[in-house]
């Protein structure tokens, strides 16, 4: 592969990473296959979501069980349907919330207030208000555990302990990454249309995963669905961003939670070299660590059988009524 082939896969790859669209809209774009928020609530919407109201932003929810409360946040390029196998374990003895962040799955858009107004760890602190909710675990992947240290970090009153799975602590980068000539054909070709096709988001999925045969046909069309949401105005406002790194550096370093880094060790991304650095940053919590060395980016969607067991456990071995 090119120098520039390969820089080229990176900044698409990047902005896909950090929930950008990798490609400006223009109206000669206007045939492509998107897919309003009605329609994705047609098809995706249950009896168990509802929608709040925070500080202008639509947010779909769920609130599912009843005990200790669990908070759950997807990560860029996700919805809170990163957590169904999970939620559906867990909710016979916690309180399970989660959401889609505005701008994805089936929250509303982003409007200019909002974006220039509200903070991304405000759409979590004032929904478990609304909630009633003065106490959390904290569960988070890729970006959405980014949110979680930031909340953590500002109110520790509320989050008990946090539970991070493939998370960022640096600016993130993709020079590094060696990828198959298949995924960076898809790249290239939804470059060139400016629209993430089918076949674009079965080779994400499947690079990102540490064993593809895991993500399910139905997840693949679900990540397409949502990631063709008619796009933003501001398609990353309300994700929790590392940035240049130095006022997250600052917010990691106050974290005092007891955290685990539950990680896939076979992430492209962030493999396991990433999640000894992101402890040397949050220098003031207890830390514990799991690696599964066969698992890719996204361990909620690929192992979460698994997940849940290792979540359980740290909730009620490790970390239990402090």
């Amino acid at each position: 592969m090119s120098a520039v082939r390969r820089t080229v896969a990176a900044i698409a790859l990047a902005s896909t990473l950090l929930g950008a669209s990798a490609f400006a809209q223009s109206p000669a774009q206007s045939d492509k296959p998107y897919l309003t928020i009605e329609a994705l609530r047609a098809k995706y919407q249950d009896p168990a979501g509802r929608i709040a109201n925070i500080d202008g932003a639509e947010v779909y929810y769920k609130d599912e069980g009843q005990g200790p409360a669990i908070l759950m946040v997807h990560g860029s390029a996700s919805s809170l349907r990163t957590w169904d196998r999970i939620a559906d374990r867990l909710k016979s003895k916690y309180r399970v919330i989660r959401y889609d962040i505005p701008g994805y799955g089936l929250s509303g858009r982003v409007s200019d207030e909002v974006a220039k107004n509200v903070q991304p760890t405000d759409i979590a602190e004032k929904l478990l208000a609304q909630l009633g909710v003065n106490k959390i675990t904290f569960v988070g992947v890729s970006s959405g555990g980014t949110l979680g240290m930031f909340l953590a970090a500002r109110r520790p009153d509320l989050v008990e302990r946090l539970i991070l799975s493939n998370t960022p602590s640096d600016p993130v980068k993709t020079d590094h990454l060696v990828m198959p000539e298949s995924f960076i054909k898809a790249q290239a070709e939804a470059k060139a249309t400016g629209f993430q096709d089918m076949t674009f988001w079965n080779e994400y999925l499947s690079y990102f995963a540490g064993d593809p045969k895991r993500i399910s046909a139905a997840k693949r069309e679900e990540y397409y669905d949502f990631n063709r949401r008619t796009p933003e105005k501001y398609p990353v406002a309300m994700v929790a961003r590392i940035g240049d790194g130095k006022e997250a550096t600052t917010l990691m370093s106050q974290v005092k939670a007891p955290t685990l880094l539950l990680w896939g060790g076979s992430d492209h991304l962030l493999p396991e070299s990433a999640a000894y650095r992101i402890a040397e940053y949050l220098k003031q919590a207890q830390i514990s660590r799991v690696i599964m060395p066969d698992v890719g980016h996204y361990p909620p969607v690929e192992v979460p059988e698994r997940f849940e067991q290792l979540l359980s456990a740290y909730i009620e071995a490790a970390t239990p009524n402090r």
